[in-house]
């Protein structure tokens, strides 16, 4: 991955807007002990605009540096994989150009990424796939709500001049 110095400070830039989206909006979920943010969007949004590997890194790295600093240091380890794996996946499926099915279809995939990844992350950690289950809804709502979000700015950020004009997208 050979990357520039502008590359490098915009991935550097994306993972630290991944771990703020991430503890910067937070819904409690007292039944999980866990929250709902909005840390995802920016990680779609990152493999939307960047690419795969920007994705992962942004993603993983941004997410898992987010739980050290919330006190959540024991899902670190599965965020760091689950994250990353969701950017890298979204980032994979947009290849091939920037269409609004694209992303629809390529952010649902990360979302069901994200989804299964905790249940079964939660089950390792809880001893019980059975009480993991109980964070599968709002796992579900965090994963549509930045859907939602990360398509339309998604689409408006790729129209900017700034963007096309430093060849900022990698899909």
């Amino acid at each position: 991955m050979n990357m520039n110095v502008r590359q490098i400070t915009l991935l550097g830039l994306m993972t630290a807007a991944v771990c703020i989206g991430t503890m910067a909006i937070v819904i409690p979920i007292p039944a999980t002990n866990g929250y709902i943010n909005i840390g995802d969007s920016v990680v779609f949004l990152t493999s939307i605009l960047f690419g795969p590997l920007a994705g992962m890194v942004a993603g993983g790295v941004g997410s898992a540096l987010a739980d050290l600093l919330s006190g959540y240091a024991h899902w670190a380890p599965f965020t760091l994989l689950i994250k990353g794996l969701e950017g890298l996946l979204v980032g994979l499926l947009m290849k091939g150009g920037l269409s609004k099915l694209r992303m629809g279809v390529s952010t649902f995939a990360g979302a069901c990424l994200m989804v299964t990844g905790y249940l079964l992350a939660g089950a390792v950690l809880e001893g019980s796939i059975l009480v993991s289950l109980r964070s599968v809804p709002a796992n579900i709502v965090q994963g549509v709500a930045s859907m939602l979000i990360a398509v339309p700015v998604s689409i408006a950020i790729s129209k900017t001049s700034y963007v096309r004009k430093n060849n900022l997208m990698k899909n």
